[in-house]
């Protein structure tokens, strides 16, 4: 049984093959947007001080 493979995925695929130096462009990308160190206290710090939400958000009743 044969895998679908899209047409843009086989286009990136042959391009970052061409292209390897693309690589660690992507990587650096990735790093500036995703790859941030975790301070464990800090986010401790965030749950604690959550304000739990209501069933129903807008039922004013309540």
């Amino acid at each position: 049984m044969a895998i679908y493979e899209s047409e843009h995925t086989k286009f990136m695929r042959e391009w970052m093959e061409k292209h390897p130096q693309e690589i660690q462009e992507q990587k650096k990308g990735r790093a500036l947007w995703w790859d941030k160190p975790q301070e464990v206290r800090t986010q401790a710090s965030y749950d604690a001080s959550s304000v739990p939400v209501k069933a129903y958000y807008y039922d004013t009743n309540h």
